[in-house]
């Protein structure tokens, strides 16, 4: 109850701030008004750019969920905190010029301009009438549906630009910086959203009752790495005709010789430990080539005071140190870009934003994702997770002067020298 009277207090702010002649958007029915639409709709962005998002906590969204699950207030909850998330179009529009006008880029922002204009229509509407918040709920499970492909479409976006008019280092500082806070602010929307669906969608999914939503109160860490082993390996026999094995440890200090468990998002663990393994997986086959054994990959899941955390590590080489940033890095791949015409391609390989993204997922809950490399040895890449619910707080990026400022920034020299190919030393005079 002092949750749902916390976040009443907070719309009932901005519901004040509200104009008091806003009329409820309607939907484009003519060429003449979509001109209008598109000027009112960026008042309203400008309008809700004005403001912070609402930062939850895991176990916020776990009591609400298990305890008050109110409709009624998730919906006015949701109805001003959405377009205060989806405020990123700001950023967007501070892109380069080049960029924007790239058809996947254009189509994202249509995406998001659609949605934010769906989310508006609710502005106005009575929070009392069950139909409107049914109506609500069938909204949200569309706009989730509709922004299913963003991430493939915008980093389609990337390539297109960077085909046509390559990268210099400040666009690649500034799509970088971008798509950091882009890719973050969908995460939490989706968190949201899904939130929303999975509690008064209607369906209660038999897999998996004991979750809130999409949290499990009690997550069984090493059943997900498990989980994510055996997919990546799937994928790895059917591309290289073998793979190499796990060998998984638990170390739990609270209680010792008991699995160790964590309030978090399966969905969002697994996809981190998934994309670890089919790193470690190619890098392992592609160095050791057609040996009969290959050096396990060792897992290690770890829950102290304050951390949970899970090491992967292989024998696949390792990567020089110089690499490492990069591999963090959108506009920078290893392997192979995916074909869009459907033809086979790598299964453990893609754009490149698997760890950048895997990244995001751990440090949305304040998290963190590191990699360790030796190179010609092999890399350790470790998932730090908060082991308290009350400090797995959401991180989420701010659209203000701060912001803005690092789109405009010109790049400049560097205070310290730059590292170049060394001179022949036998040239010089000596003084």
């Amino acid at each position: 109850q002092l949750l749902c009277r916390i976040l009443l207090i907070k719309l009932n702010t901005r519901l004040t701030l509200l104009p008091c002649q806003r009329r409820q958007a309607s939907r484009q029915t003519a060429t003449g008004s979509d001109d209008k639409n598109s000027v009112s709709a960026g008042k309203d962005i400008d309008y809700y750019s004005k403001f912070s998002p609402s930062p939850l906590s895991m176990k916020q969204f776990l009591d609400f969920g298990s305890e008050n699950a109110c409709e009624k207030t998730s919906f006015a909850f949701l109805r001003q905190e959405l377009p205060v998330r989806l405020n990123i179009m700001k950023e967007i529009n501070l892109l380069p010029d080049n960029l924007l006008r790239t058809p996947s880029v254009r189509l994202v922002q249509s995406w998001y301009m659609q949605s934010f204009q769906d989310i508006l229509e609710f502005r106005d509407r009575n929070a009392e009438d069950e139909k409107v918040t049914h109506d609500f709920t069938d909204a949200v499970i569309k706009i989730r549906n509709r922004h299913n492909d963003v991430v493939p479409t915008m980093a389609q976006g990337v390539v297109e630009y960077k085909e046509t008019y390559g990268t210099d280092p400040v666009v690649s500082q500034n799509v970088q910086y971008f798509l950091d806070r882009f890719y973050m602010s969908r995460i939490s929307i989706r968190m949201l959203l899904n939130q929303h669906t999975l509690l008064f969608g209607g369906k209660v999914n038999p897999a998996h009752p004991n979750q809130i939503g999409s949290i499990d109160p009690h997550c069984g860490v090493s059943e997900v790495v498990r989980d994510a082993f055996e997919n990546a390996r799937n994928l790895c026999d059917r591309y290289y005709m073998n793979s190499p094995e796990l060998v998984l440890e638990e170390f739990n200090v609270e209680e010792k010789g008991k699995p160790v468990t964590v309030v978090y998002v399966p969905s969002h663990l697994y996809h981190m430990v998934f994309e670890l393994f089919k790193n470690a997986m190619r890098a392992t086959m592609e160095l050791y080539g057609d040996a009969m054994e290959y050096p396990a990959i060792h897992a290690q899941v770890a829950l102290g005071n304050e951390d949970l955390t899970v090491k992967v590590s292989d024998r696949g080489g390792g990567v020089p140190l110089r690499k490492i940033e990069r591999l963090f890095t959108y506009t920078y791949s290893t392997a192979p870009r995916p074909s869009l015409d459907g033809s086979r391609a790598a299964p453990l390989a893609g754009y490149g934003y698997g760890l950048p993204i895997s990244r995001l997922y751990a440090r949305y809950f304040q998290g963190d994702l590191k990699l360790y490399s030796m190179e010609g040895h092999g890399t350790d890449a470790v998932i730090y997770i908060r082991a308290l619910s009350t400090e797995s707080i959401e991180r989420l990026p701010v659209y203000n002067k701060s912001a803005w400022k690092h789109y405009k920034t010109i790049h400049e020299a560097d205070d310290w020298c730059v590292p170049k190919e060394p001179k022949d030393m036998t040239t010089f005079r000596s003084f």
